[in-house]
């Protein structure tokens, strides 16, 4: 079993940093060979350039730029998103990660006149989101989570039928105790471990 993370934050002693760990722990832990792609650490960058654009439904051209990280999400069958949630989204880091890494015939075959858009990352079997938000569980909800949807139901789309997929998010952290903070990573690695060996 090959699992990739995606680790986004700016601070190597953030919550998220915390998070990452326990999480890479516990694949470890549960069998998986585990790598980690950590976009602030490698300095990613997430915009797109015009030439890039240009290029972006080229087979083969359009996997240049960013032909490491396509063979990372080739390569597991494992991936798991570790970040915190701004404006209840993705941070911007990592959306252009999805942008610039998730392009056409890597990751989806694009649609025709006469089909639909086809999925091509078979081999991802599953499929984890954990993160942190400012807002409460009640405002996450009313404005609808769309970073969750973005991974859960978008990424989600173009892996394995039957993909099993795990979002773990601890609201209101801005006010938590820090109590509250060690059972949010007792309890992340409880939930990969399990997720990781079914």
């Amino acid at each position: 079993m090959k699992s990739l993370v995606v680790y986004c934050h700016p601070c190597p002693d953030s919550f998220s940093a915390a998070m990452k760990q326990t999480i890479m722990a516990a694949l470890a832990a549960s069998g998986h060979e585990v790598r980690l792609i950590d976009l602030y650490d490698e300095e990613f960058d997430p915009v797109m350039s015009a030439p890039e654009r240009r290029r972006y439904h080229d087979a083969g051209a359009n996997e240049q730029p960013v032909r490491d990280h396509i063979a990372a999400i080739r390569w597991c069958d494992t991936l798991v998103f570790v970040y915190p949630t701004w404006w209840y989204g993705l941070p911007a880091m990592l959306k252009g990660w999805l942008d610039r890494v998730w392009v056409p015939h890597v990751t989806f075959v694009m649609p025709t006149a006469t089909s639909p858009i086809r999925p091509n990352m078979q081999h991802i079997r599953r499929l984890a989101a954990v993160t942190t938000c400012g807002a409460p569980w009640s405002v996450s909800k009313l404005v609808g989570e769309p970073g969750k949807k973005t991974i859960l139901r978008g990424i989600r789309a173009l892996c394995a039928p039957g993909c099993k997929t795990l979002y773990l998010a601890h609201y209101k952290m801005d006010t938590v105790s820090e109590s509250a903070l060690k059972s949010y990573l007792s309890r992340i690695e409880r939930k990969i471990c399990k997720f990781a060996r079914d």
